[in-house]
């Protein structure tokens, strides 16, 4: 197993960090090396400079118009866009229901759909979970009944992020009740405009609204829309899960986070204390071991071997990692730890505006605001894409059989 990368790797980052450094928005990265409110206009924007240079779908083969980089290089351009302070790339499009459509879509579905995923300008939502069914996915009750050329969808989907911003959303639906849950489901392509669909927003700790609930009442959608075939939509699911929980993990977040944390430990006097040091010490080694688990599997692609089937590992320990990041820096900042207050921010009291107009007070730093919100949004880490309990079980079933 060989973890350096090549000569030509290593002009590869440079070349992806220098056309970075020239096309990410200044203030875009502001806003994100600052845990600062990112509106849909900025990380739309951002998505399609990405795709113009035809890098949104940055792990798209180059028969559907990615660049077709190979997983060393994916990783690092995510990279290198991450410590740059690019935002996240939303990923229900370009890197969820991309590869489904790619793998079982119509080539008339991916003419359609592909190139305005492609360019940033389609906005996707996930219909996966819903009221008691998340973890158990396959308990889900949504219906779609087929309908001569349509079907008609009644349900309703929860935790939808970013749903309120959403054009299209992937759902899984149910077509039958026969046999086992995992039987009776399909996967269905559903224009968010259609008469019947109704999102609603829901605001969380964090004071923002990031999830949504999405309501269909007898939303009438084309059979056309239907990706591969009826009641075959589990196994659909579970390659788009992969990357999913993959993703999830993100440990080029992690190391640009962790570069944060010592920020504010240095800016709030706390860096000297060496118990605190050793906590940070600790995170970076859980970060460092991170990263080799994903160079591994980097590693055995790039050789030919099979990948090791660790995705619910990766998401295991990366959102594990986002959690403890965010509660260092609530402890480095103290008091100073600034509360979101949505009339605060309009105001101009938290964020840059406090910054400047409180002079030297410490709670006014940028770095600082709001890191209550960053606390309260991590939380949810270890629960979506799958709960970390029952990924320990998929684990430990794989391991032990």
């Amino acid at each position: 197993m060989d973890l350096a990368f090549t000569p030509e790797e290593q002009q590869f980052r440079e070349d992806i960090r220098a056309w970075v450094k020239d096309n990410l928005p200044a203030d875009i990265s502001h806003k994100v090396h600052n845990a600062l409110r990112l509106s849909r206009d900025d990380m739309q924007r951002w998505g399609k400079i990405l795709g113009k240079k035809g890098w949104l779908g940055h792990g798209w083969p180059t028969q559907f118009g990615g660049p077709g980089w190979n997983a060393v290089q994916k990783h690092l351009f995510e990279e290198e866009c991450a410590l740059a302070g690019a935002p996240r790339v939303v990923p229900f499009g370009p890197v969820m229901v991309a590869p489904v459509i790619m793998a079982f879509g119509s080539p008339e579905q991916q003419q359609r759909f592909l190139p305005g995923i492609a360019s940033g300008e389609v906005w996707w939502s996930q219909g996966y979970s819903e009221p008691g069914s998340g973890s158990d996915l396959a308990s889900l009750k949504t219906r779609a009944e087929r309908h001569g050329d349509k079907y008609i969808v009644n349900g309703q989907k929860a935790w939808t992020t970013l749903g309120q911003y959403g054009e299209w959303i992937f759902c899984l639906v149910r077509t039958s009740s026969e046999g086992k849950p995992q039987t009776g489901i399909s996967f269905l392509l559903i224009d968010m405009k259609s008469p019947g669909v109704t999102v609603r927003p829901v605001r969380l700790l964090d004071g923002e609204c990031e999830v949504n609930e999405v309501f269909f009442d007898n939303v009438e959608v084309p059979a056309e829309n239907l990706i591969g075939e009826e009641n075959k939509g589990w196994t659909y699911a579970k390659h788009l899960l992969s990357h999913e929980r993959t993703n999830i993990a993100d440990v080029n977040r992690a190391k640009r986070e962790l570069e944060r944390l010592k920020r504010i430990a240095k800016t709030e006097g706390v860096w000297n204390d060496a118990r605190f040091r050793d906590e940070i010490a600790k995170l970076e080694v859980e970060v460092v071991a991170l990263e080799m688990m994903v160079l591994r599997v980097l590693s055995a692609e790039k050789t030919g071997k099979n990948s090791l089937d660790i995705a619910g590992l990766l998401k295991i320990r990366g959102s594990e990692i986002q959690q403890r990041y965010s509660e260092l820096m609530m402890l480095a900042a103290g008091p100073y730890s600034l509360p979101l207050i949505q009339e605060a921010m309009e105001a101009g009291w938290q964020g840059d505006a406090a910054a400047g107009a409180l002079g030297g007070f410490p709670g006014g730093v940028v770095a600082n605001a709001p890191l209550a919100s960053t606390y309260f949004n991590m939380r949810k880490t270890t629960i979506y894409g799958g709960s970390n309990e029952v990924q320990r079980t998929i684990v430990s079933q794989v391991v032990l059989g």
